[in-house]
């Protein structure tokens, strides 16, 4: 993938090809990435030390932050396209900062989206948004990416809603 076909913003800062991804919320589920992407990349089960997967305020999606003596559970998505580059970073709200990490027993640097907000002091629970929330967003997900124009509001696709 070339930088060039990327463009500007967060995504700038690509530079080469073969770049992965580590993803830690939504995105390590195969329906969110099927009605994103049309596919499912490679996914590689991954941690980070030094970082939680906070709950945010009204949101049913996640944000990492840093936290000393934590460690957060994601995956690893490698093989993207540009395009599907362009996709998922478009996905993201601006909130986020795209940032290199380094991920536990994984020499080279992986990138991934960083709140840069504040959080919840609660851990988001991949489980619970699985059982009562995952159908409906990843349904809503497709929609999205079908006309992404449509969705007005400020958290993007990911959307502010009630989580209890």
């Amino acid at each position: 993938m070339a930088s060039a076909a990327l463009g500007g913003g967060r995504l700038g800062r690509l530079i080469g090809s073969d770049h992965a991804l580590f993803v830690y919320g939504t995105l390590q589920f195969p329906e969110v990435l099927t009605a994103l992407l049309g596919r499912v990349p490679s996914l590689e089960q991954a941690e980070l030390t030094g970082w939680r997967t906070a709950a945010l305020p009204r949101r049913l999606y996640p944000g990492l932050v840093a936290a000393a003596q934590r460690c957060a559970r994601g995956c690893v998505l490698s093989g993207l396209t540009a395009s599907e580059w362009t996709i998922l970073d478009a996905f993201e709200d601006e909130e986020y900062d795209l940032r290199q990490v380094r991920l536990d027993g994984r020499n080279a640097p992986v990138w991934t989206y960083v709140w840069t907000v504040a959080a919840d002091p609660v851990d988001w629970e991949r489980d619970r948004f699985a059982a009562e929330h995952l159908a409906s967003f990843a349904a809503r997900s497709a929609r999205w990416r079908r006309d992404p124009a449509s969705f007005s509001d400020s958290a993007g696709p990911g959307w502010s809603g009630p989580v209890a």
